[in-house]
């Protein structure tokens, strides 16, 4: 099938966020630039790994140039609206690009069979799933990171017995196996 993919080289913005209440939240990658909007869905999940990725890659950048990589200011302004979702992300690659000094962040829609996606990701081919390939200076990478986490630290509190996370209508937790402290089975 013909590969759509959507590339910003130095968005305007390249967030992360989300549409709707903890619990129920859509979380989205949107590179904007213009009037272009782009958006695609991943889980939270996601969006933690791709963060805690892209921070070992700066790392590993510094350990090897020897230069601050600091964050850029933070973007806190909600998604750029239409938010119209073009995939769900399946797979994600990052990639360093050291004669532009640029990071390369892509995100694939989920293809047919497994060895399409390792062979297309961050690869310039015709054929494949779709992708949205943005590039990025670190300093933009960071402040990408600092957002990320705050978004995803913002869901609901974990329980502290067993981690899942509480909602407000309330939570039956494996760990207790029923058993509510002060509640009498007997009237």
């Amino acid at each position: 099938m013909m590969r759509q993919l959507f590339l910003f080289n130095r968005p305007n913005r390249f967030v992360t966020g989300t549409v709707g209440t903890p619990g129920e939240r859509t979380f989205y990658l949107q590179a904007v630039e213009g009037p272009r909007v782009v958006s695609v869905a991943l889980e939270k999940q996601q969006v933690q790994i791709l963060a805690d990725r892209l921070e070992q890659l700066l790392d590993e950048i510094v350990e090897r140039t020897g230069t601050a990589l600091p964050a850029s200011d933070s973007d806190t302004e909600a998604l750029s609206q239409p938010i119209d979702e073009e995939f769900r992300v399946a797979a994600m690659g990052l990639a360093w690009d050291g004669d532009a000094g640029l990071i390369v962040i892509e995100a694939q829609a989920p293809a047919e069979e497994p060895e399409i996606a390792e062979e297309t990701l961050l690869e310039d081919v015709e054929e494949g799933p779709d992708a949205l390939r943005v590039l990025i200076e670190p300093r933009r990478a960071r402040a990408f990171i600092d957002r990320a986490r705050r978004l995803v630290s913002a869901g609901r509190p974990p329980c502290p017995l067993c981690g899942q996370p509480l909602a407000a209508s309330g939570h039956v937790c494996a760990r207790l196996n029923g058993y509510r402290r002060g509640i009498s089975l007997n009237p």
